[in-house]
């Protein structure tokens, strides 16, 4: 982080480092009570936007050019540009599996199978499942997460719940495998080797999944309304009335599936899947075509209407069930321009943050206070949950504590796996839970869930920080190595 700030820069204040988080938290607090569930549709970006300038005004006092700032800014959106790529295209993939029939086949045959005591873990386990094959949780949200809302929702379940069991399961899986980039970029941090990393994930990771399913499986039995079947089978058969439906279908998600494993990059699968999806509607679902296009013409001609309609702007297939009517929706690429806007400000908040020293001014003296292992652990992981609220991405999260606390860890005698677990335990779960960040904007945005809604019931990702915390506090599968420098005070090793 040092290296992004300019080096006639004078050093801020405390106060001068968290008077833009104040200002950042006291108009969030506000666009809460005025806007309610609407504050992230402009509200809360003008409040990133003005946290931005009041850390420029600070930053122009501490002799920080202008021009300096405004690059930190553009830089760090350009970092986040993978990200607003990726979520276009889940716009247009959302869109064309749902013209095509895909996520209505999933909703469908889901319907068949699971029932709703069950469905919570199931769900969680599924995403957990897929997760790990692919490396990828947006991945995971974006396909046999939508589904799973749907069928949810037509079970009559909460979102809330819905999306904290699925958002759950692909955390944890997203953590646990080898392929996923956080998992490969947490050990690198810390200077330890991956399976090393995974191993000792384990000893904290499994155990919050278990305690998470056990809440799940407990509200699914205790409190989770009774479903008639006859229900679940009436509004099943009015999906099935509106497309054809077969097996077929799941073409298409089994494409992304087999790209993401291979390791494709996430743009050249999402894409594959939303114009595979695209053909299939036009193979399978002729009349949707013709109803979503809503034009005179040829096939060919209504086909490339419906498609271009289904990728870039809403879409709603009719349907006689008022239930299975507000499922059989998609808002395209046209869904997701909101979630980005959210991310572009806060990114330009996180890089006038960064570019003026002001994260550093604020976590470099919480080293000096952690004097146990215990304190280290918790103080790590606050900062990673720190950098997730105020640079708004989960690799900052990640990449800044573990290149500040990776030395101190090696002077006071930790294996370097210790950072690297409690960067991933922290950093890179709690990323969803924050509404302006890139993770948590996204998840909203694809699901259709505010991040207030979901919050409460993400229990894996508020567990896992905390399960960490308990093993530094407790030493539990702490591993040592020798202190790397002379000097350090005893109570470091306690």
């Amino acid at each position: 982080m040092e290296d992004k700030i300019h080096p006639d820069a004078k050093e801020p204040s405390l106060l001068q480092a968290l008077f833009p988080i104040l200002v950042l938290i006291v108009l969030l607090v506000l666009n809460v009570m005025f806007f309610g569930d609407m504050a992230t549709s402009g509200a809360n970006q003008i409040a990133l936007l003005l946290s931005a300038a009041v850390a420029s005004v600070i930053g122009i006092m501490l002799k920080v050019p202008m021009k300096h700032m405004l690059d930190s800014m553009v830089y760090s959106i350009l970092s986040a540009m993978s990200a607003i790529l990726i979520l276009l295209l889940i716009g247009a993939l959302a869109g064309t599996w749902m013209l095509s029939g895909v996520i209505p086949a999933m909703i469908y045959y889901g319907l068949q199978i699971l029932d709703p005591s069950i469905f919570l873990v199931a769900s969680c386990v599924v995403c957990a499942v897929v997760s790990l094959a692919t490396g990828s949780s947006w991945g995971t949200v974006a396909t046999v997460g939508i589904a799973l809302l749907g069928i949810g929702q037509a079970m009559g379940l909460h979102d809330g719940l819905i999306a904290g069991a699925i958002i759950s399961g692909a955390y944890f899986g997203d953590k646990m495998s080898p392929m996923s980039d956080t998992t490969n970029l947490a050990p690198a941090m810390a200077g330890t080797d991956l399976f090393t990393h995974i191993r000792y994930m384990v000893w904290t990771t499994v155990p919050s999944m278990l305690i998470t399913l056990v809440i799940f499986l407990c509200i699914g039995f205790f409190r989770v309304p009774a479903v008639s079947p006859e229900k679940m089978q009436q509004l099943g058969d009015s999906i099935h009335a509106s497309f054809n439906i077969n097996i077929l279908l799941f073409i298409a998600p089994a494409l992304v599936i087999f790209m993401i494993i291979r390791k494709y990059d996430a743009i050249a699968a999402l894409l594959a899947g939303a114009v595979v999806g695209g053909v299939l509607a036009v193979i399978f679902q002729p009349d949707i075509v013709a109803v979503v296009a809503g034009g005179e013409g040829n096939y060919a001609q209504l086909s490339y209407m419906a498609v271009v309609k289904a990728m870039s702007t809403s879409i709603s297939i009719p349907n006689e069930d008022p239930v299975a009517a507000d499922l059989l929706s998609a808002r395209g690429m046209e869904g997701m321009l909101n979630t980005i806007w959210l991310i572009i400000c806060a990114m330009s908040f996180g890089g006038v943050m960064e570019s003026v020293g002001l994260l550093q001014r604020i976590t470099q003296p919480l080293v000096k206070k952690a004097k146990t292992t215990g304190s280290l652990i918790a103080t790590t992981a606050a900062s990673s949950i720190f950098i997730n609220v105020t640079a708004a991405d989960q690799y900052l999260a990640i990449v800044v504590p573990g290149r500040m606390y990776a030395s101190t860890f090696k002077k006071r005698g930790l294996a370097p796996q210790n950072l690297s677990r409690t960067l991933e335990d922290a950093g890179t779960v709690t990323s969803v839970l924050i509404p302006w960040n890139t993770c948590g904007a996204t998840q909203a945005g694809v699901l259709g869930v505010a991040t207030g809604v979901y919050l409460p019931f993400c229990f894996f990702n508020i567990i896992s920080p905390m399960m960490t915390v308990l093993y530094g506090y407790l030493n539990i599968k702490i591993a040592r190595i020798p202190i790397a420098t002379e000097g350090v005070p005893e109570t470091i090793n306690k």
